[in-house]
């Protein structure tokens, strides 16, 4: 049996599936119209960001399973896919830790005006410390938009190494397990308004599609921060540049964007106030080994006729008639 890569990955996820005796190729580029035209005698396939589209599935007659390197599956037509009786397996436990990580990055940074204090040190205006207060993390209080992995894990961190008072607006998530956190579940109009910090963590869906707008920005305090580490439909980018330059906000920073690359004059680029970073929370060197070999495995599962660990779409499976 043959796996396409679309994009590459780490060779610990090569080498599994080399080692379960498969023929491995990598495609000559990600673009959807090339994939479709190499993909089509194989069996499984491996696609980190590259749009895996419809034509792409109705030529690939022998695909049984497309795994995520990564959590998010918007770019993958999971609809076409489950129509087809085809498997989508993502990696939900290898990014977790570094995404936290990152977020909470990114709350320190904001907190202590770090991209400005270093730009004004490195001009020699040493006199910066004196016009800018920065602000200190422990003890306030954070709000965290989806309380799955990532959003659970930023939660235990940022209470045990700041004492911070976490607040969540999940509506798929149960008190008790908010209760286990030591989380308290609210509205998401009341967690805007008593945040110090949000940040964003849910999945890019139609209900979550810019879930952020003007409106929702109006309700957080001035000496806010918003930090979008989920997908870049989240927000509307210029609702939330508009929010930190007319002072609604303290500021914000992002790891996606609603394009991606972002284009060259993209609004945040001129806003000091903003941090980003080009969606790569992920890309520690560990996380892309356990992204790599967590895909390799649902392949693997699946091309071996196993239950895969992590499959995304049973339920459109189970629609279609295919399980």
């Amino acid at each position: 049996m043959k796996v396409m890569i679309v994009q590459p990955i780490h060779e610990n996820g090569v080498k599994m599936l080399l080692n379960a005796g498969f023929q491995v190729i990598q495609a000559s580029s990600p673009e959807p119209s090339v994939v479709a035209k190499e993909i089509v005698d194989c069996d499984g396939v491996i696609v980190r960001t590259a749009p895996f589209t419809a034509e792409i599935i109705r030529n690939a007659p022998r695909l049984k399973v497309i795994a995520r390197h990564g959590v998010g599956v918007d770019n993958v037509d999971i609809e076409e896919a489950s129509k087809h009786g085809i498997y989508v397996v993502n990696t939900p436990n290898a990014n977790a830790l570094s995404v936290a990580e990152a977020t909470i990055a990114f709350i320190l940074a904001l907190a202590k005006r770090l991209k400005q204090m270093d730009s004004a040190t490195r001009k020699g205006d040493f006199k910066i410390r004196d016009q800018f207060s920065t602000m200190d993390v422990d003890g306030k209080t954070l709000g965290i938009i989806g309380l799955g992995r990532i959003g659970s894990l930023v939660a235990k961190k940022c209470q045990a190494a700041f004492s911070m008072k976490v607040l969540a607006f999940d509506p798929y998530i149960d008190a008790h397990k908010a209760r286990e956190l030591n989380v308290e579940l609210v509205p998401l109009e009341q967690l805007l308004r008593e945040s110090d910090f949000v940040t964003i963590h849910v999945p890019l869906t139609p209900q979550t599609r810019f879930m952020i707008r003007e409106d929702q920005l109006k309700l957080m305090k001035p000496t806010a921060y918003i930090i979008n580490m989920a997908r870049g439909p989240i927000w509307d980018e210029l609702a939330v540049l508009k929010a930190v330059e007319e002072g609604w906000i303290a500021g914000a920073a992002t790891d996606v964007f609603i394009q991606e690359p972002p284009r060259d004059d993209h609004p945040f680029f001129k806003c000091e106030k903003i941090l980003l970073t080009p969606h790569n929370s992920a890309l520690t060197k560990e996380c892309v080994i356990r992204m790599a070999e967590g895909a390799a495995q649902g392949v693997i599962e699946v091309l071996t006729g196993r239950k895969p660990s992590f499959p995304v779409n049973l339920d459109l499976l189970k629609k279609y008639g295919k399980i």
